[in-house]
């Protein structure tokens, strides 16, 4: 039961960019170590140029948003779908649906279409009130042209099901754990083991950076607080002005480099996971991974995901006191060795592909998938 399946709706892999481009790489990969023809679409400016990676088939499509800015998002999944339509592929896997549904009607009718629904995209607080409006009529057009939908977290499955009535498969993001190597990777002259707080993230309103910095700058703490992420854009710049004359606070800029990122997290005292909107976020999951403590904003995502081996906030005043009284004692560390225990049994990238390979086999399948399971058992 092989598979020709298609990945559309990233910018491409090797994962240079986000969430769904990570999990597009694992599970790309994963699926053709289990025998199936995987293709990803990828922007034709991406780093990679290559025709096929570890046995993925690359295909480029011409992606004019380094010209036109966002827009030019919808034009490149058209020419990816226009692509897609004449390779017959089995399965057409969608991740996302923020520029991809207003082509629904183009979905291929003789291809099972997969859509992973993403993150509630139009509570982010960046978008305008147009842009958000528009993207509660793009979930709506996902959900009209979908056939079998994919939910990152068990909220927003929740949410599925109580807006549009329809039973969508939870599968999480995965994670690796933190190797030997990982571990001696970084210099102790350049991260003194528990000297430092950290947070990475895209520098976004909704992931609470300006709380969490404001909450350090009004605390007592001699600990130095790293940031990690790209700050070019306006928000970037209005933080790293913000904070200036905090002599504590160190902008990192974007570090790519896996491994000392996973480093840098073990490392810490304590790790800020400010994000407040979408799925199961991969940062947070690596952090678990990577053995850091963490301190995350308390929403029902970071919740479903953490549960009680987590501190929480909701303001500054409240990561202020976290600065100020969090302890690295056996409490602590039973948190970490609970969020490791997840990254093992429940987050495992293997575990992951694997349910990947089997919703797209009953997806495409239906019951006589289920038929030759029953006699293979």
């Amino acid at each position: 039961m092989k598979l020709k399946i298609a990945i559309l709706g990233t910018r491409g892999i090797p994962n240079n960019y986000g969430g769904f481009e990570h999990i597009s790489e694992y599970v790309s990969e994963g699926l053709v170590k289990r025998g199936h023809s995987v293709t990803v679409y990828n922007s034709h400016n991406h780093p990679y140029q290559k025709n096929s990676w570890n046995g993925v088939e690359i295909r480029h499509c011409y992606d004019p948003e380094y010209l036109v800015g966002a827009a030019g998002q919808f034009v490149y999944d058209l020419n990816c779908l226009v692509d897609a339509r004449r390779r017959k592929f089995d399965v057409i896997l969608i991740m996302g649906y923020t520029s991809s549904s207003v082509w629904g009607k183009l979905y291929p009718a003789k291809s099972t279409i997969i859509t992973n629904m993403d993150g509630l995209e139009w509570k982010r607080s960046k978008y305008s009130h147009s842009v958000q409006q528009f993207l509660k009529y793009a979930e709506k057009l996902a959900v009209k042209y979908s056939q079998f939908y994919i939910s990152d977290s068990l909220v927003i499955k929740s949410y599925l099901g109580e807006k549009y009535n329809i039973d969508s498969k939870y599968i999480p993001y995965g994670a690796d754990l933190f190797s030997d190597e990982e571990r001696e990777q970084l210099d102790n002259t350049e991260a003194l083991k528990e000297d430092y707080f950290l947070l990475m993230a895209r520098m976004e309103p909704e992931n609470n950076i300006e709380t969490i910095l404001e909450g350090f700058n009004e605390s007592n703490s001699r600990r130095r607080f790293k940031v990690l992420g790209d700050t070019g854009n306006r928000f970037g710049k209005f933080i790293t002005d913000k904070f200036r004359n905090d002599d504590r606070i160190q902008f990192k800029g974007s570090i790519f480099d896996t491994g000392k990122v996973r480093a840098l997290q073990n490392n810490s005292y304590l790790y800020f996971h400010g994000h407040s909107v979408g799925g199961t976020n991969p940062s947070l999951l690596e952090a678990m991974a990577s053995e850091a403590l963490i301190a995350a904003h308390n929403n029902p995502f970071n919740k479903s995901v953490l549960h009680a081996d987590a501190f929480y906030f909701s303001n500054a005043d409240e990561v202020r006191s976290l600065v100020e009284t969090v302890q690295r004692k056996e409490t602590e560390k039973t948190m970490v060795s609970n969020n490791l225990h997840k990254i093992k049994y429940q987050f495992n990238w293997e575990k992951i592909i694997d349910q990947y390979e089997e919703f797209i086999l009953e997806c495409h399948y239906g019951s006589r998938y289920e038929q030759v399971v029953a006699l293979q058992g």
